[in-house]
């Protein structure tokens, strides 16, 4: 008989460890149940712990010109934050007192061999998954604000005290303020909340927002963070890698094309041909690849790009060119394209995207000069003048026309 997902007895956010399980349990059982699916407090994961590198050397190895250091102070009655960076000096740890300051000091294991020993204890995850021992030595009060981490970490403290809150809200905002250098969250409601003492240490996975502040005394917390590069990145190194190896031979090519029926337009048999061309694109929708696809077609090849005015034009004065016979030129460098992915349609000139009407975009596409009389619709009117101040439309009186 099993027992129904229900029934279960729910998974606890705190155990204790020991010197024969610093997890507090198997190191398969913590990948199946907790790695990257939920926080985990262990009391005594490390007993007796020891410190590997004292306060004053950590300060020092800040002041080192190819260490990575921040010191961060915190004025609690005016809500303000100060971040230096590293290389640090005597000068500025002068000037810290003795409460509300925090400093940090990255890949300390690349720097000390008995903080490079701590990884021994993290063996069960890959190697290429750890990425370095963040060491934060703080007085009273200090921290870096509340926020959140993509990537898995684990917090042991080392020295004192330091009150650590968590949301395990699934739906806790996650926004960011903006009036600070460090990417603190503008709103933070703690589920949970602990006082870790030296050899206590706080899992959590990625998107968990915490806030850690120092407690009592001065503070040593040795983070143990973890590789996770985002998709971003995977996908514009693999991209470099195939560019690099790709044969200048292999092109697009559309050996099927027929008339265009509309011109400028990046119609579905394009997209087709580019998911053949592109093989990784072929996961993308429509609407992601043909963003993609007209961004890059009207900048592929362009040697220069048109220059905005050098005053913005307003509304009403472009509509006074107009009503007093002014055409508008297409700037030589500028490029178009154009697609409709549903009901919305897409204006893409050197490398921008612009909303567009199916009607207007074709025509634009068309004419390298468009005319008097214009009829124009209020969104007609905010395209034309975001063209011509982004300099793709040039407003002129022609020979001709008369007011």
């Amino acid at each position: 008989m099993t027992l129904s997902n229900a029934s279960r007895k729910p998974l606890p956010i705190e155990v204790s460890g020991s010197s024969k399980l610093p997890l507090g349990m198997t190191d398969a059982q913590f990948l199946r149940d907790y790695w990257q699916k939920r926080p985990l407090l262990i009391r005594n994961a490390f007993p007796d712990f020891h410190l590997p590198i004292q306060p004053e050397d950590l300060a020092g190895l800040a002041c080192e010109e190819s260490a990575l250091s921040r010191l961060i102070q915190h004025d609690e009655d005016r809500e303000r934050w100060r971040v230096k960076t590293g290389p640090l000096s005597e000068d500025d740890f002068s000037k810290t007192g003795d409460a509300n300051w925090t400093l940090l000091v990255q890949d300390v294991d690349k720097w000390d061999m008995d903080v490079a020993a701590l990884l021994v204890h993290f063996s069960f995850l890959p190697s290429w998954r750890v990425d370095d021992v963040m060491i934060s030595y703080a007085e009273p009060g200090g921290g870096v604000g509340a926020h959140v981490d993509q990537y898995d970490v684990f917090l042991l403290q080392g020295l004192g005290q330091r009150h650590w809150a968590i949301s395990t809200d699934p739906h806790a905002p996650k926004d960011f303020r903006l009036d600070v250098e460090l990417k603190q969250l503008q709103h933070f409601a703690p589920t949970h909340e602990w006082l870790l003492d030296p050899g206590d240490m706080l899992y959590l996975p990625p998107g968990i927002p915490h806030d850690g502040v120092a407690f009592g005394g001065p503070c040593m917390t040795f983070s143990i963070g973890m590789r996770a590069p985002s998709q971003a990145e995977l996908v514009g190194d693999l991209a470099d890698y195939l560019a690099e190896r790709l044969s200048e031979e292999q092109r697009y090519a559309d050996p099927d094309l027929a008339p265009v029926k509309r011109t400028g337009e990046i119609d579905k048999a394009a997209l087709n041909r580019v998911r053949v061309a592109v093989p990784f694109a072929a996961s993308l929708d429509d609407a992601a690849l043909v963003d993609w696809f007209g961004c890059f077609i009207t900048r592929y090849r362009s040697a220069q790009t048109p220059l905005a005015p050098s005053k913005p034009v307003s509304e009403a004065a472009l509509m006074k060119q107009l009503s007093n016979g002014a055409s508008l030129l297409r700037h030589p460098w500028s490029r178009m394209a154009w697609a409709q992915v549903g009901s919305r349609c897409w204006l893409y000139v050197n490398g921008h995207a612009y909303p567009a009407s199916v009607r207007r975009a074709t025509q634009l596409c068309a004419e390298r000069t468009l005319s008097p009389p214009f009829e124009l619709s209020a969104n007609d009117l905010a395209l034309l003048l975001a063209l011509v101040n982004d300099g793709h439309l040039i407003p002129r009186r022609l020979r001709g026309h008369r007011a």
